[in-house]
């Protein structure tokens, strides 16, 4: 449901998005993804498996994990080109900030994508870019079942943990102040654009028999002019 809204977005809306959302729990392939990094049957652990067009290897993705999903042109460089790696690392910036804003001494590892506590992944960021304009985005773990990393290579990187907000402090922060500092931080790394905010919901869908199998929560998500 989250990708058919990426595609119709990118390829009819003339506007920016972000949105912000939670997944059920699913395995996603990126692009060079190696079917062997997937150690298990997803559905032998009560997930999907999905291809997708985003960069990189195999990633999870489930509740309690803040998954940020950028619709944004990019800027021309000087020389024409379009920047994605200044793209990515703004991303990163972005998801820095706001773990340090809870106390986190997080920051990059040299020649691997994405953010890290401590020699662990607390972030993970896939992208892809198409006539300018990007897709995919972040994962953030705020309080995700840590152990469905397990029956992965997460990002394909072998020998490094995954951890969350909830591990390196104690206690998970309500998720509603993680998107709130999400939005806040991403407002300050992207200044050239105005916010306007618009949060569909917070709870889970609660009547239908698929949603509640699911557990989809559906997005809170922002507009970006």
């Amino acid at each position: 449901e989250a990708l058919d809204l990426q595609r119709a977005l990118h390829a009819r809306s003339a506007e920016e998005h972000l949105l912000l959302l939670e997944h059920p729990h699913v395995y996603t392939l990126g692009t060079r993804a190696d079917l062997r990094h997937v150690l298990v049957p997803p559905a032998s652990v009560g997930a999907e498996l999905v291809h997708t067009d985003r960069g990189g290897d195999v990633t999870y993705h489930g509740p309690g994990q803040l998954v940020g999903y950028p619709i944004v042109d990019l800027d021309e460089s000087p020389a024409g080109m379009r920047d994605v790696v200044a793209y990515v690392r703004r991303l990163e910036a972005v998801l820095i900030d706001v773990l340090a804003s809870f106390g986190l001494d997080a920051g990059r590892e040299e020649g691997l994508t994405g953010v890290w506590v401590g020699g662990e992944k607390i972030a993970a960021i896939g992208v892809r870019v198409a006539r300018g304009r990007t897709m995919h985005g972040f994962a953030l773990n705020v309080d995700p079942d840590l152990t469905m990393f397990d029956h992965i290579v997460p990002c394909g990187i072998v020998g490094r943990g995954v951890t969350s907000l909830a591990a390196q402090l104690g206690a998970a922060p309500p998720m509603r102040a993680v998107v709130d500092r999400v939005v806040s931080g991403f407002a300050r790394r992207f200044p050239d654009r105005t916010l306007e905010r618009q949060d569909v919901a917070w709870d889970r869908a609660p009547a239908t028999e698929a949603a509640d199998a699911g557990g989809f929560r559906r997005p809170p998500w922002m507009k970006v002019r």
